[in-house]
């Protein structure tokens, strides 16, 4: 299993030292660029599933390029 956490920097490095004690958890720091991109993905996910449910109004895609 996979588990993603947002710690508080002040907190991060007495946990990561806790859980690099337990031989049976592997640790992995993100770089703040990868966990942004995440973030995005994550936002960019559930935003779908919205207008897939018919929660949220899709936007034309001609309309988007011509915003960028």
């Amino acid at each position: 299993m996979k588990v993603l956490l947002d710690i508080k920097d002040d907190k991060a490095l007495h946990l990561l030292e806790v859980l690099k004690g337990l031989p049976y958890v592997k640790t992995k720091q993100l770089t703040d660029a990868k966990a942004q991109l995440m973030s995005e993905i994550r936002e960019a996910v559930e935003e779908m599933k919205q207008i897939r449910a018919g929660k949220k109004q899709a936007r034309d895609a001609e309309d988007f390029l011509r915003e960028l």
